[in-house]
């Protein structure tokens, strides 16, 4: 008898050498879906989830009822925008140089990504919370973190607010709303809802985000948040990344045969919405509307954000290994910066020679702040914290075996 079992595997849409395609990707007109109500159901919501929300059309210009919801939102908070974004790449180069350097040991860069997280931030309050991945940092950026204090904690020096306690890039800044990053990524989902709930039940009117890329879906955590937050409806949004690359593996082995991440929210009974990653005009329509839908008390929601990792997956990996070199610039959603700075332009509210002052003044801030960090300390000039750090920050009242060790060590 011959047997009919196999196997099938998911295969990126290039490999090395090969020229980029991305003929299979749908590419929904700006401005066609129309605005959800904020109590709606999963139910409702299927086309959302299935199809992609766009902003921006290829003139840079605003259209669709989701434009509706940048009315709140200034000429200023869109230059302030972009000028985060160019801010979160400029960081990202000068990180990944002194990576290279020696300077440091890791780096983790967003190059492609800056809309999502420098977007969402513009749309919560004082006293919400983001459970980010170590690829979240645009939402510091935006909330108006010191640049010393991020930068220190890369170099893990006497800047570093955590002292050296957590790996480069995974911060922690709760009085920016941003809890401390676990390397043991789908963990965010869990923590999110969990602190969603408590928050309810404490009669607290904010709001917990959850992160996770596409590769996260995959696991457990994924599942038993998504029970947990359609068992108990907390104010928790959810977001994942679908930045097309989980380290080297192609995003259609997360995904199997879904066709979108979004959809699997709607299991759950979990409304979900899929959005242009790289449109900024986008992601903030869309943020209101789910910080409005979750504040409202109407539960919560799953985000897909639709982008492409331009960058490495970390400072450790070789993207070139696994896909052709300049996939990233045949994305057919753009760049999020250049499309930014294209509708500025286009409102009369920007100008070629003021984004080339823009980054000239971005990258003087960055660099002035760079000299000054690393002269507290890089892993090529150290210069080591004192010892008696170790024993700080970690119990509100000191073991007395702990005590002791200190009195052993004469710090």
């Amino acid at each position: 008898m011959t047997s009919h079992c196999k196997l099938s595997f998911a295969h990126p849409p290039a490999r090395p050498g090969q020229t980029p395609d991305f003929s299979s990707v749908e590419i929904p007109k700006a401005g066609l879906l129309p605005v959800l109500p904020l109590d709606v159901t999963a139910a409702d919501c299927v086309e959302h989830a299935n199809s992609l929300i766009r902003v921006m059309d290829e003139n840079g210009e605003a259209v669709g009822p989701w434009a509706e919801f940048l009315n709140r939102f200034d000429v200023d908070t869109l230059r302030a925008g972009l000028r985060d974004m160019m801010m979160s790449r400029t960081i990202d180069m000068r990180m990944m140089n002194a990576q290279r350097q020696g300077k440091m040991s890791f780096y983790i860069q967003g190059v492609g990504e800056e809309a999502i997280a420098c977007g969402f931030q513009r749309c919560l309050k004082p006293g919400d919370m983001n459970f980010p991945t170590y690829r979240q940092q645009g939402l510091l950026i935006a909330g108006g973190y010191p640049l010393e204090m991020l930068l220190g904690q890369f170099y893990s020096n006497a800047f570093d607010p955590l002292q050296g306690r957590q790996l480069p890039t995974l911060h922690s800044a709760r009085d920016y709303g941003y809890f401390t990053v676990s390397g043991n990524l789908g963990t965010q989902y869990v923590h999110a809802v969990g602190w969603a709930m408590a928050n309810a039940l404490t009669q607290k009117d904010n709001i917990s985000i959850g992160w996770i890329g596409d590769g996260s879906t995959a696991s457990n955590d994924f599942h038993t948040a998504l029970l947990s937050a359609s068992s108990y409806s907390p104010p928790v949004i959810l977001n994942v990344v679908n930045n097309q690359w989980a380290i080297s593996t192609y995003t259609g082995v997360a995904k199997g045969k879904g066709r979108t991440y979004a959809a699997r929210a709607l299991g759950y009974g979990i409304p979900a919405i899929r959005v242009d990653g790289n449109d900024y005009l986008a992601v903030l329509a869309v943020s209101e509307w789910a910080s409005q839908r979750v504040r409202s008390g109407h539960g919560p929601i799953l985000i897909e954000w639709y982008t492409y990792r331009v960058g490495a997956h970390s400072s450790s990996d070789d993207p070139s290994a696994y896909r052709p070199r300049d996939e990233g610039k045949a994305w057919p959603f753009g760049d999020p910066i250049d499309r930014l700075k294209k509708h500025l332009i286009h409102i009369g509210e920007w100008s070629e020679q003021r984004h080339v002052q823009a980054e000239a003044e971005v990258l003087s801030t960055v660099v002035e702040v760079q000299k000054r960090v690393e002269a507290a300390g890089t892993m090529i000039d150290p210069k080591p914290i004192p010892g008696a750090t170790i024993f700080k920050g970690v119990y509100a009242d000191m073991p007395e075996h702990i005590r002791r060790q200190r009195q052993e060590l004469g710090v």
